[in-house]
């Protein structure tokens, strides 16, 4: 029971309180501003969630107002619980990528699982029915550390646990390995939902007189000062915020979701938020603030499940399956009714106002006065100081530099067993990724589809990001995450339709941190206008170092694209025997931040691959509409490892085919460069002039029955290896570094 005495205001300000909580001298002074008083604990609390860069954004919104945030087909932008796009036939989907990289990396299990249900409640807050989930995972080198196997196992673990044990399908994601991320590994979740226009809700507090519920689990001290934790860097004392992560309960969850999707069906519902980051905090202030209104609540009728949890502790836990609701005055029975059927508690709490306030009653007294807006809206905003770091011009003066390569036949297998290259396996075979049976391509090809039941339609959905090439050159970098995702959307079959971010960066108040989160930025802008791609939402996770390393700006891009029909969807193994190899795209000599790079040297540097908007777009519309024509049986993107690599793969998982292949210029180039704009398609014989009438690619090789990859130049042989053998050093490379 906590009977601790919390500091009056006096001592808040004369012992600094406020900066244990996270507020700078001058936040607190805006604060007093603001207030015109000095603020007491909890209200001190508040702001100091509220105007955390979790939730406020305070370092990002400047750079975030680059990105393009509208679209003929955007439903909804930035700003709500997830973003949403028509898909035609007044259908819309849904979908939103978060970080819970912190959380992950003090207690990996449940800091992946909470991951995994902060984001299905941001879709179905939304009104939607999630109908998948992906991830974007990147961790330490697997034979670094014991440590680093077991943050792996336990976060693919706890991802498994919470999506299985809920019935939404886990059905794609990447995984990526690189010392970069030893000590602060990051775990990125997507949620991918459909709804029909009608039922679309936003979490916005409307009607005054109208009444605030709280509906779901009930409030513990889990969690509290999670967005703070966030917003700060891994020390070796972050063990002790080991109860800032919250445990997650997929049952319940389960529950809440169904009651939720009927709750939306009714005309008694004015507005629906998840509580995630900041808890009740947020969710309050976010709601009264985005309607104009204020409300008031009384904490005494909050459901908990400690015994006397103080204003402070209620409003800033973060337990898990929560969710604040607005229904009209006069209709809370009915609501009670329906969350009653689900076994879940559904209590009036407060009531919407007009005076824009967020009230606080406890015990019979106001424990907190404070303007809604100012903790949703009137966060300080702080144009960071920014500088090229020395290492950037170091690499761009650089020539690119080929690898030597004695043995192409063993650079290739070694290439295979790379743990960012290999197989995922050990890691999707732990999800279930056939539940509801609507999903069409599983995970291991270029991108997942998920068909729309009743319709000939699907969605293909994909996570992407090359940090490497983004350490290396962020602009550049962001151009290629944002490229790579939508190509890997088009060799599905699929029109790339908009996308959702998580920016993992390091500590934004360095300045060469903050050039490479600015430069990524218009680098992801800059290929989302030329691709038509806009960003309909996402999250920031900042203050990824540990004890002063910081990872490598990773901004995942998670996107999905439309399949007009169902004969569209199309995977990267090769088919028939006898089908034609064509290679779209030029290649040149570029390893800067490549896997033979990697390799060869132990380290990366130069420039990044070059990626030029234009090229891009007009091979992805090429390859899209010979699709569509019928024309391609395969199709796969060329990315790390370059094309022997994705050759390889294309043989690895089709039945029992081999493939004869020439190259030209550069061997090791030919083999192993990752140019960008490149894919790998194959044709069958009969449709060999439409297809070279509708894309400008060049005839490569052929599928053979042997199942051998024999590759050759005016030289000579320079691979032929079983695929068996690929297959295997591909397979059992990730088992092996962990066992």
């Amino acid at each position: 029971m906590s009977l601790m005495l919390e500091p009056n205001p006096e001592q808040i300000k004369a012992e600094k309180i406020y900066q244990q909580m996270g507020l700078s001298d001058d936040e607190f002074a805006m604060v007093e501003k603001i207030l015109g008083r000095t603020p007491n604990y909890t209200e001190t609390g508040l702001f100091s969630v509220m105007w955390s860069e979790h939730c406020s954004y305070k370092n990002s919104k400047p750079v975030l107002r680059k990105f393009p945030t509208t679209g003929e087909r955007v439903l909804q932008g930035p700003g709500e619980g997830a973003g949403i796009v028509d898909i035609g036939d007044e259908q819309a989907v849904v979908f939103k990528i978060e970080s819970h990289n912190h959380p992950s990396a003090i207690e990996p299990y449940q800091g992946a699982a909470t991951g995994v249900g902060g984001i299905i409640r941001d879709v179905f807050s939304m009104g939607a029915r999630p109908i998948a989930l992906l991830n974007s995972l990147r961790f330490g080198e697997l034979d670094s550390s014991a440590r680093v196997k077991y943050l792996f196992k336990e976060v693919v673990a706890g991802i498994a646990g919470y999506g299985n044990c809920i019935g939404i399908p886990t059905v794609g994601g990447e995984v990526q390995f690189d010392a970069a991320y030893e000590g602060n590994p990051l775990v990125n979740a997507m949620c991918v939902g459909l709804i029909d226009h009608k039922d679309i809700k936003k979490g916005q507090a409307h009607g005054v007189g109208n009444t605030v519920m709280y509906v779901g689990a009930k409030t513990g001290r889990d969690g509290i000062h999670g967005a703070t934790f966030a917003s700060e860097e891994l020390t070796e004392q972050s063990d002790e915020k080991r109860p800032a992560v919250q445990v997650g309960d997929p049952f319940m969850e389960k529950l809440l979701l169904e009651a939720c999707l009927e709750l939306v069906q009714s005309d008694a519902l004015v507005g629906i938020q998840d509580m995630g980051a900041a808890g009740l905090t947020s969710s309050s202030a976010e709601m009264a603030s985005k309607a104009g209104s204020g409300i008031e609540m009384n904490l005494d009728l909050v459901p908990q499940r400690e015994r006397g949890m103080t204003a402070y502790e209620m409003m800033l836990s973060e337990s898990q399956e929560r969710m604040l609701i607005v229904v009209k005055k006069g209709r809370e029975q009915e609501i009670v009714d329906l969350f009653s059927k689900y076994d879940l508690e559904a209590v009036a709490i407060g009531v919407v106002t007009d005076d824009k306030m967020l009230r606080l009653v406890h015990n019979g007294k106001v424990v907190a006065n404070v303007p809604a807006d100012a903790l949703a809206e009137d966060a300080p905003v702080y144009h960071k100081p920014s500088s090229e770091p020395a290492y950037f011009r170091e690499f761009q003066a650089m020539e690119n530099v080929i690898p030597e390569v004695e043995d192409y036949n063993e650079t290739l297998v070694n290439l295979l067993k790379q743990p960012t290259i290999a197989s995922k396996e050990w890691v999707y075979n732990q999800y279930d990724y056939m539940v509801r049976t609507n999903t069409v391509v599983s995970p291991g090809s270029d991108a997942a589809v998920v068909r729309i039941r009743g319709t000939r339609k699907a969605l293909a959905m994909t996570t992407d990001c090359n940090s490497r090439y983004i350490y290396l050159d962020p602009e550049t970098g962001g151009k290629i995450a944002v490229a790579e995702a939508a190509r890997n959307i088009v060799a599905s079959g699929a029109e790339p339709l908009a996308i959702t971010d998580c920016l993992n960066f390091g500590n934004p108040e360095k300045p060469e941190i903050f050039w490479q989160f600015e430069k990524a930025v218009d680098g992801m802008s800059a290929a989302c206008r030329g691709l038509n791609t806009p960003v309909i939402g996402g999250n920031v996770s900042l203050y990824n170092e540990t004890n002063g390393t910081a990872v490598y700006p990773t901004p995942v891009v998670g996107m999905v694209g439309l399949v007009q029909d169902l004969d569209h969807v199309t995977t990267q193994n090769f088919k028939n025997e006898g089908d034609l190899i064509y290679l779209l795209g030029e290649t040149k000599d570029e390893f800067g931040g490549s896997e033979l790079q990697k390799l060869t040297y132990g380290r990366i540097f130069g420039k990044a691959p070059e990626l030029n908007v234009e090229v891009e777009a007009k091979h992805q519309g090429q390859v899209l509409g010979a699709i569509r024509a019928g024309v391609v049986a395969s199709a796969h993107d060329l990315a790390e490892g370059g094309l022997a690599v994705a050759l390889a793969e294309s043989l690895i998982g089709s039945e029992g085919l081999g493939a004869e292949v020439t190259v030209d210029g550069n061997n090791v180039s030919a083999l192993f460069s990752e140019t960008q704009s490149r894919f790998l398609l194959t044709v069958k014989k009969e449709d060999q002039e439409q297809f070279e009438s509708l894309v400008d690619a060049k005839l490569i090789g052929t599928v053979i029955e042997t199942p051998v990859l024999r590759i050759s130049s005016e030289q000579g042989t320079l691979v032929e290896q079983q695929v068996e053998e690929m297959k295997n050093a591909w397979k059992g490379a990730i088992p092996c570094l962990l066992s």
